[in-house]
């Protein structure tokens, strides 16, 4: 079997792990139709992504869910900010890339702390630089992004204007439907608070910056590739509960979108198909240290937002199963490793 043979074999069994419809949400009906657009692994498309990154190259990344602003917009959701660490620190190792995470303003110190439990000092812009000049040390960018509508379109533009990614990566970021609402799964409008990064995408897509995105309900940055199939087959995909007259689907589309069960498990995918690829095992996310950042994130008090409570379940499934999966992405590309 030849070295290609074996990483499409790998792709395809990390493709199957993780979009397991384990909350039964519809997410098999996505990974279908996303497979079929793609022609191939969606793990396998989005590690090529990024190991694509030219060498010490810039990346802006994303996540953070701001979960029930209404109460106050430091509740963030614990989806997303692991699985988008995970990636930051493969990009790092893998690429010398200097990575930007932008979220809100509220949830900047869970997901920095997050980030740090992955193995990134977190550093702002010109440190950043200073840092990249030096190549001693795995540094990350933190910076907060507009919560408004009037001044989104505005800043995606200055900031791309400015740091001229060469890829922009998504990872359990909601994003707004065709009448502009940002919804939960339940179909609820969760807007309020919430950082409209997807205009920053939206543009870059227009830039031609390759994108990919990971989510796993059809409301995150990404899905409007699926959109049709959300609509069709995810709850509330057709109607939501607020009152706009659409459904939770998001518009924002992607290059490269990768489906999974939870988003987090898609993110340890693609490391570990990164790491196949390097033959560099660092790269991977490993179980250990998916239990670090449960538990970082639990101590940062970010949200199990299925049951509405601080705790490491993530999207309700139980700690154990998180590090399992992580656990079965590594043993599957032991071999290339």
């Amino acid at each position: 079997m030849s070295d290609s043979d074996l990483i499409t074999r790998l792709d395809n069994r990390l493709d199957q792990l993780v979009n397991i419809d384990i909350g039964e949400r519809g997410v098999e009906h996505l990974f279908r139709a996303a497979r079929k657009l793609q022609g191939g692994s969606l793990v396998g498309a989005a590690a090529d992504a990024l190991m694509s990154v030219p060498e010490g190259g810039t990346v802006i990344l994303t996540t953070g869910s701001v979960s029930r602003a209404w109460i106050t917009p430091d509740i963030g959701e614990n989806d997303g900010p692991s699985g988008a660490a995970a990636i930051a620190r493969a990009l790092v190792l893998g690429r010398n890339a200097t990575c930007v995470m932008l979220c809100e303003e509220t949830l900047l110190p869970a997901i920095r702390n997050t980030c740090q439990a992955a193995g990134l000092f977190p550093v702002s812009l010109d440190e950043a630089a200073i840092a990249r000049a030096d190549k001693s040390l795995a540094t990350i960018v933190m910076l907060p992004f507009a919560t408004e509508d009037e001044a989104a379109p505005s800043e995606a533009t200055a900031l791309l204007d400015r740091l001229q990614p060469d890829l922009l990566f998504s990872s359990e970021r909601v994003g707004r439907n065709a009448q502009g609402v940002y919804h939960s799964m339940k179909g609820i409008d969760y807007g309020m608070g919430r950082a409209r990064v997807d205009h920053l995408f939206d543009e870059g897509l227009l830039r031609g910056i390759p994108v990919v995105a990971v989510g796993d309900g059809g409301n995150e940055i990404g899905m409007g590739k699926v959109k049709d199939h959300v609509t069709a087959h995810v709850p509330f995909g057709d109607k939501c509960q607020c009152g706009c007259g659409g459904g939770i689907g998001a518009v924002t589309g992607c290059d490269v979108l990768v489906t999974a069960a939870c988003s987090n498990w898609g993110c340890t995918a693609i490391a570990a198909a990164m790491a196949a690829r390097a033959t560099d095992p660092r790269i991977l996310h490993t179980p250990e240290r998916e239990a670090l950042l449960l538990d970082t994130m639990l101590a940062n008090g970010l949200i199990n937002s299925t049951h509405g409570i601080v705790d490491a379940r993530v999207d309700g499934f139980p700690r154990d199963t998180h590090i399992s999966v992580a656990e079965l992405c590594r043993t599957i590309v032991s071999r290339a490793l």
